[in-house]
């Protein structure tokens, strides 16, 4: 594990600073694990110093966040951005700001005005003390710069939204293999029929046409050829690879949580455990903050540019999320007019574009101005004038109250089922699973979203702009399932379709597209069978790595009445195998590499025939890669079952030989934690490494478990680099809040000067925690360092 930097700042000490914009003293007191206790005198206060303490902690981070959401990456970093900003800058929220700031909580706006005044508080002491500027700036020769309130809100494009990617994915699959093949690359649940418009075809809306939307996506990310662009080579710099660049696999972007009711627990107080899972970054994507002022104490992470938190408890009330499968995007082809490629054709008539054309800041160069057109629909992401046609984008980002997160405002403050409820029913982005308990003993659980109503389609295909597919409002939130303590004593979600059974789809469309339950089966038959339930069982299963996957087909080799010889020592490794992917174990390895490296590949060759739609299926749908093996048909040949027995067999024999190339040929030494690691690279890596042979990196920690493991672990194929999954945990007992636990890898801090950096990454990387510090007498007992804030 190496980071290192040339300056020493002491950035990890007590001080007193005096901080024009506070009203009265506060204190940050950071805990050994680098976890700041914030106490101030008002929730005003509060506000001002969550946003300093999130600069003070995180500002290289935050800045880059909000530089990369507004579009002004290319003010600091040359023309090789000027295209991302472009794109980013299709997707910010243009609409009606007093509509946007009555969507949330009533204090929203002064709290976001307050937070962000903080942030600045803290750039404006680093311009009076240069040596707490993290280092950052100085190699990329950068400054922060100051924030807008109204910033927090505008940018959308780091929530989870879905499905236009996989809408345009489905029209290429359907165009060039069939709906069965498109199954394996993204199964559809509840299973209904894919319908195509007249006229849309995968000519219209290309994988291409996509460019702009995923580019506005995108990680920031930095290489000496990309910082010498110039301006005439700047569109060059505006497709997204397969890496740290990509849009992860929406499967990579899960979460787990749940609540166990007090008649099931050995305290007879609930348990609430949450923990997200994206893609992993240094620093990580959460930031954990304790808030403490007259009449509010809160603790819990959220992200650090956004005030609050979306995870966590407020001394009687604990909340946590996963995502929720709702479909929220939709794709759509617009006729354009030949005489006026600005004008679109909607309801028999045609219709203006609206255009909208800003200066960009170009380091190096002049401002240059770009332009792009919005219809009714959205920004237009591609146009194809031979064809007079163009692309639009709808999404609920562009909808009043679709802040990601902001939500949460209402909800840390939620301290009865009533109030979660509420706070449920206001939530706009991304769409969640929420689950509650409070200290009275009740559980609840709700999903929280925007849901548009498609009255005639189900949103799974591209669709025509003429006004033949509207969205007719949203889902009522009050239609929502909403439950309280249930009878099997608690709830439990990970993404898989959790809508109750007598849901009527025809009425209230959700979506179809979840992912795979093998994380969600395994959460439930572990907390029904585990009773009583104690905090040590919630940190068990949020790092268990049993692989239902595994499971399922160890079952079809089990089943195999005539074995091929070559097989065999690959056979007689599994033959005592618990499906467990722990980081030591011989199995884990073999099956991980038949599983990505063999299997996948063998029964994409057999089922899809096409070579540019097997490639688009990569790396493929868990649920639909299993059925189309556990329930083979006539694609695998005139015997199905033998053939796919075969199929099976001379895969796993294939792995066992790439295996021993890798590792060596006594099985007895091969360990899945030799392939399967944790790496959490900083983004000026590429630079540093070039520049001096330094690296900021943390890393490479053996690991266990996969992506459809409680323990995520999602890894790359090319090297099994771990790329997302769950950086952070958080398991609260509601009997004594001081017991509550959590992680956050690869350390708190992101300045690399500071002892928080990177001192967690080994905890996380065993599967361990740290306290998660309530009451003032435990704090300060922990406390590392203060900074007193003095008013300025």
């Amino acid at each position: 594990m190496r980071h290192s930097v040339t300056e020493q700042t002491p950035v990890d000490r007590d001080d007193v600073f005096r901080i024009p914009g506070l009203n009265a003293e506060a204190a940050i007191a950071v805990d050994r694990w680098g976890i700041p206790h914030i106490q101030a005198s008002s929730l005003s206060d509060l506000w001002f110093v969550q946003g300093f303490n999130a600069a003070r902690d995180r500002l290289w981070q935050i800045d880059l966040w909000r530089k990369r959401g507004l579009g002004l990456l290319a003010a600091d970093f040359g023309p090789g951005f000027l295209e991302q900003d472009r794109a980013s800058r299709h997707f910010l929220y243009r609409g009606d700001m007093t509509a946007e700031w009555a969507c949330y909580a009533p204090d929203t706006r002064e709290i976001c005005t307050r937070f962000v005044g903080g942030i600045n508080a803290f750039i404006a002491l680093c311009d009076r003390c240069p040596g707490l500027l993290p280092p950052e700036f100085g190699i990329m020769g950068a400054r922060p710069l100051p924030w807008q309130a109204e910033d927090v809100l505008r940018i959308r494009s780091h929530g989870l939204t879905r499905n236009a990617i996989s809408e345009v994915q489905r029209l290429t699959m359907l165009d060039r293999a069939d709906a069965a093949a498109d199954l394996l690359r993204k199964y559809i649940q509840p299973a209904t029929g894919v319908i195509l418009s007249e006229g849309i075809s995968a000519d219209d809306v290309p994988i291409e046409a996509l460019t702009i939307f995923k580019l506005a996506q995108a990680n920031v990310t930095f290489t000496p050829e990309r910082l010498a662009a110039t301006l005439s080579e700047a569109p060059l710099w505006r497709r997204v690879n397969e890496l740290n660049e990509v849009l992860f696999d929406p499967d990579f972007s899960g979460s787990n949580n749940w609540v166990v009711h007090g008649s099931r627990t050995t305290t007879g107080a609930p348990i609430l455990a949450s923990d997200p899972h994206r893609a992993h970054s240094l620093p990580s994507l959460r930031y954990i903050v304790h808030l403490a002022a007259p009449g509010f104490d809160a603790i819990g992470a959220g992200e650090p540019a956004v005030p609050g938190i979306s995870i966590g408890h407020n001394g009687e009330a604990a909340f946590g999320l996963t995502i929720f499968g709702a479909d929220q995007e939709d794709v759509y082809l617009e006729e354009t007019d030949p005489a006026a490629p600005d004008r679109y054709r909607h309801q028999g008539a045609w219709r203006e574009m609206r255009p909208i054309s800003e200066p960009i800041e170009v380091k190096g160069c002049a401002a240059q101005n770009v332009s792009f057109h919005v219809t009714c629909h959205g920004p237009v992401i591609w146009r194809n004038p031979a064809k007079t046609r163009a692309v639009s984008i709808r999404s609920v980002w562009f909808e009043p109250g679709a802040a990601p997160y902001l939500a949460s405002l209402s909800m840390l403050r939620a301290r009865s089922t009533a109030t979660f409820r509420a706070a449920a029913e206001a939530w706009g982005t991304p769409s969640v699973n929420l689950v509650y308990a409070d200290r009275g003993g009740d559980i609840a659980w709700s999903p929280g979203g925007f849901i548009p109503l498609r009255p005639n389609w189900r949103g799974l295909v591209p669709v025509p702009g003429d006004g033949s597919h509207e969205w007719q409002g949203m889902v009522p939130a009050s239609a929502l399932p909403f439950a309280v303590n249930p009878e099997k004593g608690f709830f439990a979600t990970a993404n898989e379709l959790n809508l109750p059974p007598d849901w009527p789809h025809e009425r209230w469309p959700v979506g179809f597209e979840w992912t795979d339950a093998s994380r969600a089966t395994r959460i439930h038959e572990v907390l029904a069978e585990n009773n009583p339930h104690d905090l040590a069982a919630s940190r068990a299963l949020q790092t268990d790595v049993l692989s239902v996957p595994a499971r399922r087909c160890l079952a079809l080799l089990a089943a195999i009445t005539e074995p091929l010889p070559e097989a065999a020592p690959a056979l007689s490794i599994f033959k005592t195998w618990n499906c467990r992917l722990e980081a030591a174990s011989a199995p884990a390895a073999l099956f991980e590499i038949w599983w990505v490296k063999h299997l996948k590949p063998a029964l994409l060759a057999r089922l899809v025939a096409d070579k540019v739609a097997r490639a688009l299926v990569l790396p493929g749908d868990t649920e639909g890669i299993l059925q189309s093996i556990e329930h083979p048909d006539r694609r695998f040949g005139q015997n199905p079952a033998r053939e796919r027995d075969l199929l099976l067999q001379s895969s796993l024999a294939g792995a066992y030989q790439d295996l021993a190339a890798r590792l060596g040929p006594d099985a007895s030494a091969w360990s899945w934690g030799r392939l399967h690691h944790g790496y959490f690279e900083h983004t000026l890596t590429p630079l540093l490494q070039r520049e001096s042979g330094r690296t900021l990196d943390i890393g490479p920690f053996p690991k266990g478990g996969s992506a459809v493991t409680p323990m995520h672990t999602g890894y790359r194929a090319s090297d099994f680099r771990i790329v997302a999954g769950a950086s952070f945990r958080m398991v609260v007992d509601l009997a004594d809040l001081d017991r509550s636990v959590t992680i956050n890898a690869p350390g708190q801090s992101g300045d690399p000067r500071s002892a928080h950096y990177a001192d967690l990454a080994p905890l996380w990387a065993r599967g361990d925690y740290v306290p998660m510090l309530y009451s003032a007498a435990t704090i300060a007992q922990n406390t590392h360092f203060t900074w007193r804030l003095l008013p300025g």
